[in-house]
């Protein structure tokens, strides 16, 4: 640019580059328009913004619009605001711009429970020790059951506390630790709630009959998860179809031939 207080001159310049900022007069590095058009280019113009606009709650929240990282130029200010970070994840709808709050808000637990039910992948960003909280994490996978998978190991590998999350959502199965994807029990509580949990389990519970066609019952395509020599049990393949006709595609091909089997899904 050749003059860097002609507004114009810098308003088109950073439209086409938003490092240009950089070489903006101060007065033009305070200016909200300028700035803000610097910012829809790249994000990271922020650092060449005025100190001023870093501690402007409403221009934050309109480059953070643009881009959820532009967060992490504002103000300290504003990051111990409670009002402001919530804000800011009410308007984006996800759990990024917790990763930018001031510490002091990562142990409270109203402010990480307020997150979380925005998105459940705010508990990720929380505290160590409310990581840990059995009643604080359960309370977390009742509003988003993805909270689970940022809870403490030690919570993931505990058999009655995952068992006690896949009864509040079986999807919480996705998030436990992989020793718990043998149990039983726990995969009974997912399945009843819906067939698609076989997906999660090991082998050894993919070619469990009965954990099959408890499965099937519920959603017939979850056939498709079961061990291959399920796949040629008539009993199953029929039990499936009956649930859901699409399930046929995963029979073996010599039950998809079988006259009794077409006639039903055909049917």
């Amino acid at each position: 640019m050749k003059d860097n207080k002609d507004r114009d001159e810098v308003l088109a310049a950073v439209k086409k580059d938003g490092h240009a900022l950089e070489h903006a007069d101060e007065s033009l590095r305070k200016d909200k328009e300028v700035v803000l058009a610097a910012v829809r280019m790249t994000y990271t113009a922020l650092e060449y913004a005025d100190k001023s606009l870093l501690k402007d709650r409403e221009f934050i929240l309109a480059t953070v619009r643009t881009n959820d990282f532009a967060l992490g130029y504002a103000d300290e200010s504003l990051l111990k605001d409670r009002e402001f970070i919530m804000a800011v994840v009410d308007q984006e709808g996800v759990a990024a711009p917790i990763e930018y709050a001031d510490k002091s808000l990562l142990k409270d637990r109203k402010f990480i429970m307020a997150a979380v039910e925005q998105n459940g992948y705010a508990l990720g960003f929380a505290d160590e020790s409310l990581r840990k909280d059995r009643e604080f994490v359960m309370a977390a996978i009742k509003h988003d059951s993805d909270a689970l998978e940022f809870a403490d190991e030690s919570l993931r590998k505990d058999r009655e506390f995952v068992l006690a999350a896949v009864k509040e959502d079986w999807q919480a199965l996705g998030r436990a630790d992989e020793s718990l994807l043998k149990d039983k029990e726990i995969f009974m509580a997912a399945i009843k709630q819906d067939g698609r949990a076989l997906g999660y389990a090991n082998e050894s519970l993919r070619k469990d009959k009965e954990i099959v066609m408890a499965a099937i019952k519920r959603n017939g395509t979850a056939l498709q998860f079961a061990e291959e020599s399920l796949l040629k049990d008539k009993e199953i393949v029929l039990a499936a179809i009956k649930q859901d006709s699409d399930a046929l595609e995963y029979a073996s091909e010599e039950l998809q031939n079988d006259p009794e089997i077409k006639k039903l899904a055909e049917g």
